[in-house]
Order: C-alpha cells, then structure tokens, then sequence
C-alpha cells in the first residue's frame, strides 16, 4: 500500500476568528484552546511545531524549587497543580522523576540552614498532593561525588519530559480535531492593520514560495524569542518586550555509576544546572548568557562548553569523561521578559501577556515568557483575555497514576500493539510510550502493509508506520520534521548518516517520494541536525577555566 498524502488546501482570502504566530508548545497549546472553544483558529509556524525554544528545553517538567529562593510562591504552586495535570493528562510522555539537590557545604546560592532546605522541600511537596513515590537510595550517587568537599543531598520529586516535541505532536492533534487549521513552514510577512485594528496578516508558504492573504480579528504573537522582531516587522513600534538570554545544554554517553535520579546542583559560579538521564544518555545544563542576536542563529559557545563540563567534573570527578566524550550540545534562548540591570536568575518566568491596543494594534496579544511546564495554564489565560469563557480545571490530585502503574499500563499497550501489528514486543513498547492510547492506530496501520512494520532503520525500534502518522495526522512535511519531532529516534546516541539514509528510502517508499524528493530530504536532516546538535568534534580542545557569570 502507498501512502500518498494530499496537499493542504489554500487559505487564499480564508477568514479566521483567531490567528496564533508560533508553533512551539505554547502558541499550539494557545491554538488548541481557542479551537476547542468555538473560535475558527490558524495556527501557524516559520519551521516546524516544536522545533524552537521547546526543543532546546532541559526537557523537565517542574514546579520552579529555585522561584522559592526569590519568593514567586503563587508561580511555584500554578507551576505544581500543572505538573500533576501533565502527569495525569499524558503519563506515557510525563513521568515522576527523583530528583536529589545536591549542594557544597558552602553553597553560593542557597545560603539557607538545613532547616530552611527541608521546610521549603516540604511545601514543595505539601502543595504537589503530598503523595507519591518512594526514592531510591542516594548511596550510590554519593559514592561518585568528589570526596574533597562536604556535601548536603536532598531528595524530592518533579518530572521528566523528554519528548516535549512528542507532547507538541499530541496537542497539535488535538487542536486539528477541534477544528484547527494549521501550517508549519510558514512565513509571516505582516501583521496587517487598519484604522487602529488587526484585520489578518500576508504570509509566504516557504516550500512553495506561494503568498497570500488572511483575515483575523485577533492575532496572538506566541513567537517566543522573536516576539520584539514579528512585532518590528509590521511597523508596530512598541517597547522592547523580550531579553535574550541563551541557555546551552551538553548530552554526554551514559558512565559507569551514573545517577538514575536527576540531579540539581551548583555550577561554579554558584548557578543551579542540572544532570539528567535522558534518552539513554545524559544531559546537562543550562547556562544563561546574553544573546541579542537573532534566535535563529543560537549556538553553544565554547566558554559554555567549557563551564557546563568543569562545573559537571567537579561534581563527580570519577566518570572517567573527558570533553572528547561529549556527543551534543545544543543552545535556545529564553524569551524571559525584557528587565535590564537585572540578574537573570531573578527575572519571574512567569508569563506576561502585552495588549498593543496603545501601539495602533488593537487585537494583537503578545506571549512573553512562559515555559513547558505551564503552557496549558498560559493558554488559557489567553483564552480568557481573548474574551472566551474558561473555567479553571478542578484540582486532579490523588488522581495521577502512579509510575508503576504507568508502566503496568504501557506494558499492557504493548501486549495489544505487538499482537495486532505481528512486530515483536520492543518495538510495540517503543511505540506505546511515545503514542500512548493512538499506539493501536498505528499497529492497525502497520498491520496492512509489510513496508510500514519495517524499522526506521536497523537498530531502531521504532517503525516505518509512525512516520506515516506524523505526515497524515501530525502535520509532518519534512523527513527532518519526523525524525527530529514527531518519531524522535534522530536525536538517539547512536544515529548515523547512514541511518538518515536508510530511514529515508523507507519512510519514501511508504509516502511516494521519488529519488530527487528522498535525496533533498537526506541533506535537509543531515544540515537541520547539524545546525540543530552540533555534533561534537572528535578533538575538543583542553579545558580552559571561564565561568559565566550574569550581568548585574
């Protein structure tokens, strides 16, 4: 069976109630509440939905431990009751996490007493449900620290997502079915205007080059960090809304010893970054540097590299890593709220919502701020200054599955997926913790055609079938959009040039690519990915000390 997918229709002179800018995991979780709200949506992104800030994300999904130091006690609890939906709402991709705080004797940050810690560590739990997990023993992690310095561990829970573009995918499918339209690859030209009002706005299609027109009588900028130049680009003069700040991440090969909880601790300088295990290696990060350049062009710089692997050495000394063992590092900015002369660990991540009714823009709602772990929350408060009638969610706690259970459950999935698609076990658990409850959709697809059950390349447990599905119901285009985004298995340790090619005469095959299509796509991935992970030099240079430090 071949799989040919029809082109979307033209939006030539379409009218829509609401117009979202930006596809990341906020302006779809906008787009998702409007269209489930009766309001007729578009929804469109300069790349693809999720492929920004979202995936250049430390990839938790946590109640803010850090906003107690600076006293955001209403953003810790908004932050909590999120995270418990996540948990609840898509326990396949959100999963409780062990979390240890792990601090020198004579922390630069959290200058609290023993005491302090552990009260604030109890509120933290008291305001999540005071429930859940019983934790590991820390003993093992212990044994790796550096043994010449005191140090104090804490245990808590928060959460992991390490697919938010997985979460981006389901929503974004959730928003098609209430009545959504959306389109990826698509290039705003203009906000358009008249007589003081939004009325729509000229966009470009970037694959066929087409442009055209749209009317809106409210257009939501949920562009992240490209929210100031979207607004510029239109002749809206308004003040500088969003500060650059750029955050690096490193992904290192899983060690001997590693810790299976995650670990919040102090870098050199005394900031907070994180060691996580994440996707069968780990991750560390983030810095937080000032980055006015254009978003698009975010990378590491070698001082970051150079901060995150002293600060993570002189955490645990005995990994046996040295800087050439580094695979990734990966780089986004922050859109945080433009608040010069101050430090940017004390700038609110709470999010801001900029009415430009003042600027000759009235209709126009600019997003500013925000982070995964509050986008439902953040959508609908936009919702609800967009004038629709939303209704806080009721409080689901005591109602989340336990991570045994989401196992139980996963497993169960996967029983059913593999029987009905004939594919061994493996690859139906793949498929089962990333597509959750539609994983039977996928086996029933995969059950038809002998190419769909192929696996995305050799030694992927992930099949031909779920490509199918992010290009009929996801709203891939792009072999980059899937392999990236929607069935992630490019960002995996041990993806290869090879596996770009074999994946892509076979996911081809199934949609009807021809060989000029397939070919174009293998150096599209091959460019995106690089310019995406940087891949890492196999002869780093040697370490050379330099903290980052803030701004005043």
């Amino acid at each position: 069976m071949m799989v040919v997918v029809s082109s979307s229709l033209p939006l030539q002179g379409r009218g829509f109630e609401v117009l979202v800018i930006g596809g990341g995991i906020n302006g779809v979780a906008v787009a998702r509440e409007c269209a489930r709200h009766g309001k007729s949506t578009l929804l469109i992104e300069q790349n693809d939905f999720g492929s920004g800030t979202t995936s250049r994300s430390t990839r938790i999904i946590h109640g803010g431990l850090r906003y107690l130091e600076h006293g955001e006690i209403s953003l810790v609890r908004e932050s909590l009751h999120e995270r418990e939906r996540l948990l609840s709402a898509s326990p396949h991709l959100v999963r409780p996490m062990q979390f240890l705080l792990a601090l020198p004797s004579k922390s630069r940050t959290f200058m609290r007493s023993s005491l302090a810690i552990r009260t604030g560590l109890w509120l933290y739990h008291y305001w999540a449900g005071g429930k859940r997990t019983s934790f590991a023993s820390v003993r093992d992690f212990e044994q790796q620290l550096d043994d010449g310095r005191n140090w104090s561990i804490y245990s808590y829970e928060d959460a992991q997502c390490e697919f938010p573009e997985r979460l981006v995918a389901e929503w974004l499918a959730e928003a098609i079915d209430a009545g959504a339209v959306v389109r990826n690859h698509t290039q705003l030209l203009e906000i358009t205007r008249s007589n003081g009002r939004v009325n729509g706005a000229r966009l470009r299609d970037s694959i066929s080059g087409q442009e055209y027109s749209v009317s809106a009588g409210k257009v939501v900028n949920a562009t992240g960090p490209w929210a100031d130049i979207v607004v510029g680009s239109s002749g809206i003069r308004s003040p500088r809304m969003i500060g650059g700040v750029r955050g690096t991440h490193l992904v290192l090969p899983e060690f001997p010893g590693a810790p299976s909880p995650a670990v919040y601790t102090e870098a050199l300088d005394g900031r907070q970054i994180f060691v996580l295990p994440w996707n069968g290696q780990v991750l560390l990060g983030t810095t937080e540097v000032l980055d006015d350049g254009s978003p698009d062009g975010a990378q590491p710089s070698p001082q970051e590299i150079d901060y995150l692997f002293q600060s993570f050495t002189r955490l645990l000394p005995r990994t046996g890593l040295t800087k050439a063992d580094i695979r990734y590092s990966f780089a986004g900015i922050r859109p945080l709220p433009y608040a010069p002369g101050k430090k940017y660990s004390s700038i609110t991540r709470r999010h801001v919502l900029h009415d430009h009714a003042d600027e000759g823009a009235s209709g126009l709602l600019s997003v500013i701020g925000g982070k995964l772990t509050t986008a439902a929350s953040l959508a609908r408060d936009v919702g609800r200054t967009l004038g629709l009638n939303i209704s806080e969610p009721a409080c689901i706690f005591g109602a989340v599955v336990q991570e045994e259970g989401v196992e139980s459950v996963v497993r169960t999935w996967a029983r059913t997926v593999a029987a009905k698609a004939r594919i061994p076990e493996e690859c139906a658990q793949g498929i089962a913790e990333w597509h959750g409850r539609h994983a039977l959709a996928i086996a029933h697809a995969a059950s038809l055609d002998d190419r769909l059950r192929e696996p995305i390349c050799d030694h992927s447990s992930h099949l031909v079938a779920e490509a199918v599905e992010a290009v009929v119901h996801e709203s891939a285009i792009t072999l980059g959009d899937i392999l990236l985004r929607r069935v992630p298995v490019a960002l995996g340790a041990c993806w290869s040039s090879e596996c770009t090619r074999d994946a892509a005469n076979r996911i081809g095959a199934a949609l009807g690519w021809d060989q000029i299509r397939i070919g174009n796509e293998i150096d599209a991935l091959e460019e995106e990915r690089q310019k995406f992970l940087h891949p890492a030099s196999p002869n780093r240079s040697s370490i050379t000390p330099l903290p980052i430090t803030e701004s005043a």
